[in-house]
């Protein structure tokens, strides 16, 4: 079964509502459901999960609108434009709900949790509203929507992990797949809706995420990413044991399944990667060498404000502990322009730790309050417009500054590449990455290469985005 997901990426428990109608239900109507996603990488983990309830349900999947019987959105509310491209979207659905009055809507995920009734009962966008922890109960929800009876389950779970469902890989190349490991956060950035949509940490059982991973292998995959808004936090125990299993651990053991198994990580908070994961890193070939380390700002009196909870100075030596390790480790971070109060100095440190840290490249947004959060109800977002976007368009052109540096000093090394499929280019291409997470595009030669399989590639050019070489003999 294949099933249509599309979108865009962006990677305190507290009570929820659920409202359910006590009246009999009559059995499922719709069988064909139309899944869109928007946000993190998580996110588009959930919509797996889901696809793997519904798919057990009976349902089927389809890539055209139309002839959906269900439609679901799956959401993220880090930013106001997502919420506002979510909305834009839910009134274009209820646009062809007129012609289709048994078509249901359903909003998952984060924005759900966030505004729980609001776009049910206030706005009538939608016909389900299902939080992140929630999704076991969106049969019973269908069924109910299916004779007339609106549905909201957003409870936040302290044990939901989700570990008992094998998800559906959704529009997968076979070949990369990702696996989450822990769900939720405990780390109370000011600037962050996570630990109010999807709740406190709780950590995976780590033996159903190694035969997780054992199985992606054994079915043909050649690369795991291991998800979690902390992954360094993970920690796991046994109960009936007592075995508890670190990151590290848990790093270790994935990568002893096959050295033909890559392994890649996100996201890491700075202030718990460790040198215990460091370390497994470097022992292993095919734990990748790349690590997403978010710094967020450069200001140590924005980095209090933000309660990320380490100073520039901290941040800067765990960049270099990470090259002690690993000379050769590809770093990427995420980076937020005007945050409450943020002045010009303020900004001038950001681009301070961004030439210091060499990013490989960033992930960079203008500062967006988010109602709930601890910014919110401290701070006055009283950056403007206009100064975010300056600020911002200067983090951009010195990432790409540096983004080109980067690709410039892998001219002329040669690296193993998995090949993930076809250049979007050319077809006559193949693209790969490598253990750094930067894209290798070569030409194909008669050779019996195909997806999945690993070969050496020698930089011979590049460009800002792209490493291009070609086979090395």
């Amino acid at each position: 079964m294949q099933t249509f997901l599309t979108g865009k990426f962006q990677d305190e428990s507290r009570q929820g509502e659920v409202y359910l109608s006590e009246i009999g239900l009559s059995p499922i109507s719709f069988k064909k459901f139309f899944i869109e996603s928007y946000g993190c990488q998580m996110n588009f983990s959930d919509s797996e999960i889901v696809a793997s309830i519904l798919q057990g349900e009976g349902y089927s999947a389809t890539k055209d609108l139309d002839e959906a019987d269900l439609v679901l959105l799956n959401t993220c509310s880090i930013r106001e434009k997502a919420e506002q491209t979510v909305r834009k979207r839910l009134t274009e659905f209820r646009k062809v709900k007129l012609h289709r009055p048994g078509m249901v809507i359903g909003l998952l995920g984060c924005m759900a949790e966030r505004l729980k009734s609001k776009l049910l009962e206030e706005e009538q966008l939608v016909d389900l509203v299902i939080g992140p922890d929630a999704y076991r109960t969106l049969p019973q929800l269908i069924k109910e929507a299916g004779i007339g009876q609106k549905g909201i389950n957003v409870l936040l779970s302290r044990e939901e992990t989700y570990a008992d469902i094998a998800p559906v890989r959704l529009n997968s190349n076979g070949i990369t797949a990702f696996v989450s490991i822990m769900r939720g956060c405990n780390n109370m950035c000011a600037f962050c809706v996570v630990p109010f949509t999807r709740g406190r940490e709780r950590s995976r059982d780590a033996d159903s995420i190694i035969n997780e991973c054992r199985d992606l292998f054994n079915t043909g995959y050649r690369e795991v990413t291991l998800l979690g808004q902390n992954v360094d936090s993970y920690y796991w125990n046994d109960g009936q044991s007592g075995t508890s299993v670190t990151f590290a651990d848990l790093l270790d053991r994935v990568g002893a399944i096959s050295p033909l198994l890559r392994v890649r990580f996100s996201t890491s908070h700075p202030k718990d990667i460790t040198d215990d994961v460091l370390r497994i890193m470097a022992s292993r070939e095919n734990i990748c060498k790349y690590i997403h380390l978010p710094v967020q700002s450069g200001s140590n009196r924005i980095l209090q404000l933000m309660n990320r909870t380490y100073t520039r100075e901290w941040y800067l030596s765990k960049v270099d502990r990470i090259r002690e390790f690993m000379p050769d480790c590809g770093i990427s971070s995420d980076i937020i322009a005007g945050f409450c109060s943020e002045s010009d100095a303020d900004h001038s440190d950001t681009l301070d730790v961004m030439q210091k840290s060499r990013y490989d490249f960033s992930y960079m947004f203008m500062y967006s309050e988010r109602p709930g959060t601890l910014a919110a109800k401290r701070f006055k977002d009283d950056v403007t417009s206009d100064v975010k976007k300056d600020r911002l368009e200067e983090i951009v052109a010195l990432q790409n500054k540096l983004s080109l540096e980067s690709n410039k000093r892998d001219l002329g090394k040669t690296f193993t590449v998995l090949i993930e499929g076809d250049s979007k280019r050319s077809e006559r291409h193949w693209m790969g990455r490598n253990s750094q997470n930067k894209v290798i595009v070569f030409l194909k030669q008669n050779d019996g290469l195909q997806k999945g399989s690993y070969t050496r590639v020698i930089v011979t050019d590049c460009t800002q985005g792209t490493l291009l070489g070609e086979q090395s003999n």
